[in-house]
């Protein structure tokens, strides 16, 4: 999805960015009270945010993006949430307006890092409170991470703040605003998706007007890490 960012937040200077690799940076900048890490890659005028998941982070959730997306077209960034991946000492919290919170970090991130406009791929905010019942190889890349301590302590405080949505009319935590969206968006769905069924990327390609639906067929939940080749030239041709 690609929007304005709105003027008129006043957010503080980022600092000079430390070298990651060859090709990615990383660093840190203090945002509404707190440090948030990002990497970020590509010397393009189009700028991308990528938008991790449920205890995500640049490093887990958008590797194969932040990577392999065309550098000439697209700067990509990749962000931790607060209390997520690199940002921390701050542990992560869950109000129940969560998701209103982290998503205006985000902007006030990227105001931060001088973008003006900047398109949006986000993916996923799902979990379990049962981690041990977590495939290994999911599992273990975000133990070695967090340490498990607080890797478990956040899925758990994760559960109870999605519980508060009951409590919400009709549970609704976004489906209102959908209508609201005005910019361009693909939505891409794995058909064999073990959390997400597929009425829910109906429900939005339907409420966001002039949305376009993509669905892949072998696909679960991690498409973009599974099929990433498949899923960065979708968002290319589609960003472009």
């Amino acid at each position: 999805m690609v929007s304005a960012l709105k003027p008129g937040i006043l957010v503080p200077q980022a600092g000079p960015a430390a070298a990651f690799s060859t090709s990615v940076t990383s660093a840190k900048v203090v945002v509404n009270g707190v440090h948030l890490h990002y990497q970020q890659a590509g010397e393009g005028d189009h700028a991308a945010l990528l938008l991790p998941g449920m205890l995500g982070s640049g490093e887990t959730d958008s590797g194969p993006q932040l990577t392999n997306l065309n550098k000439k077209l697209f700067k990509v960034v990749a962000w931790d949430p607060r209390g997520y991946g690199h940002s921390k000492p701050s542990d992560r919290y869950f109000p129940v307006e969560f998701f209103e919170r982290d998503a205006k970090d985000a902007v006030d991130l990227m105001k931060a890092l001088k973008f003006k406009k900047v398109s949006l791929l986000g993916w996923s905010d799902g979990g379990h409170r049962d981690v041990s019942k977590w495939r290994e190889r999911t599992r273990k890349p975000l133990e070695a991470l967090y340490r498990y301590d607080y890797f478990a302590r956040t899925c758990e405080k994760w559960v109870d703040g999605i519980s508060q949505f009951k409590h919400l009319p009709e549970g609704n935590i976004c489906q209102h605003l959908l209508p609201q969206v005005q910019r361009p968006t693909l939505i891409v769905h794995g058909e064999k998706d073990p959390l997400v069924p597929r009425f829910h990327a109906n429900f939005i390609h339907e409420h966001v007007k002039g949305s376009r639906l993509h669905l892949m067929p072998e696909s679960k939940h991690n498409l973009h890490l599974r099929f990433a080749g498949e899923f960065n030239k979708l968002a290319e041709d589609f960003l472009q």
